[in-house]
């Protein structure tokens, strides 16, 4: 199975170079809402031409793999986990183009105050994807379990920036449109980083056979 072997490396690196297209799309959005660049915006946009390629790319590589060699125990769950993980990074680079196109938006309407948070949130966010794609490189479970305990983070601070933008359309109700184009731009980083927590549990299913998606109970496990 040594062909095999190879055509493993081959798919991921693939799934590692879709990830930071990926990942360099997130942060690229970001940018564009924090200062409201909507030419920047429209890179994000259009390059989600590109990740989607290679995302069909990969499929079809995994497909292939499993139709050729018919792999068995831990080279099929390495190959279905590569179909996972690519199916949420195609997901993340949506939400980025979401998040752009939001980012396009505001920069029509009233200036907002963008929360200080927004910038920590958008740090973690990216940690927790690089963590769980590290995880599935170095075959790490217990980097995979923490990725999916740090997630409560996020919601944390998804939560705290809603409910500061909240307070200012209350107090300036001409803030209301821009503050709902945040709003919605920070909902999409926070499902960024729950599809970053997915790859994660994909990762214990390859290196231990568990299934811990739906199970809390399991993420602290050793």
């Amino acid at each position: 199975m040594k062909h095999l072997e190879q055509e493993l490396q081959r798919l991921q690196r693939d799934i590692l170079r879709m990830a930071t297209s990926v990942e360099e799309a997130i942060i690229s959005a970001v940018r564009a809402l924090r200062h409201r660049d909507g030419e920047l915006s429209r890179v994000v946009i259009e390059g989600d031409v590109d990740v989607d390629a290679q995302s069909n790319a990969v499929e079809a590589e995994c497909h292939h793999l499993l139709a050729l060699y018919q792999p068995v125990a831990r080279d099929l769950r390495r190959i279905m986990a590569v179909c996972m993980i690519n199916t949420d990074l195609e997901r993340m680079a949506d939400l980025a183009v979401s998040i752009a196109e939001r980012a396009e938006a505001l920069a029509e309407l009233p200036m907002l105050p963008i929360p200080d948070r927004l910038q920590r949130m958008t740090e973690l966010t990216i940690e927790l994807v690089r963590q769980s794609l590290d995880a599935f490189v170095t075959m790490d479970a217990r980097q995979a379990r923490l990725v999916c305990r740090r997630d409560d983070e996020v919601d944390r601070l998804n939560n705290e920036i809603i409910q500061e933008l909240v307070g200012m359309m209350k107090r300036s109700p001409d803030l209301i449109e821009p503050g709902l184009s945040l709003f919605s731009a920070v909902r999409h980083l926070e499902r960024i980083a729950d599809h970053a927590t997915n790859i994660a549990e994909d990762v214990v299913y390859l290196v231990e056979g568990q299934l811990i998606r739906h199970h809390p109970e399991a993420i602290e496990a050793p």
